[in-house]
């Protein structure tokens, strides 16, 4: 599958004709084309880099040796109990590890505000929206239920199996087992846009 910027904009100009509307945030890795694509197509939603890739990137530049001591100490920033206390955490382990470890740091500080943009809301919400993990853990059963199949008679097959999938998940999420609770989405709207820093805020 193609993931140029034209790709990533036909994408999502799709789910907004389909009626996807009010993306407050969106997550995702650092592709380049993606992040276009949303600051063109999604006006005004904020963007967090998933922590997840993020750490795998950071972690590249720095020996193996070092890489769970490194690890740990950037850990330290999200477990801030607010935005800005993580600003400063995260200013704190740059200076404090510099000088050791140039090029991760350097990462890490031109990072500041694609990791931490989702601090900007409610912490209710925190462990969902700071990752594309909930994604990736379904499109990994995805590809688990269509290799016991292995063979699909037609398109139309693979459409049903897993057009099911992700509606039993839509319904899980909506109802079973809430993704966001009632509470804590009504407290979405309260959060001021201009809460989100200029480099979060894509459309700025």
């Amino acid at each position: 599958m193609s993931e140029d910027g034209a790709f990533w904009e036909e994408f999502l100009r799709r789910l907004v004709a389909r009626g996807l509307k009010g993306v407050r945030l969106v997550i995702s890795d650092a592709h380049e084309g993606l992040k276009a694509a949303i600051k063109k197509i999604l006006t005004g939603s904020a963007w967090q880099r998933c922590r997840v890739h993020f750490m795998r990137n950071v972690l590249s530049q720095v020996p193996k040796h070092y890489q769970g001591m490194v690890s740990s100490i950037i850990r330290t920033i999200f477990a801030q109990n607010d935005q800005e206390s993580a600003r400063e955490q995260l200013r704190h382990v740059v200076d404090e590890l510099k000088n050791r470890f140039p090029k991760a740091m350097k990462i890490l500080e031109e990072a500041e505000e694609e990791i931490l943009a989702y601090m900007a809301f409610p912490r209710e919400h925190w462990a969902q929206i700071h990752s594309t993990n909930p994604l990736e853990r379904l499109n990994r059963e995805i590809r688990r239920r269509t290799d016991v199949v292995c063979i699909f008679p037609n398109r139309e097959a693979v459409i049903r199996l897993v057009g099911a999938m992700l509606m039993e998940q839509n319904d899980e999420w909506k109802v079973g087992r809430r993704y966001f609770s009632l509470e804590s989405m009504s407290k979405i709207t309260s959060i001021n846009e201009f809460t989100l820093t200029p480099v979060a805020l894509l459309h700025k």
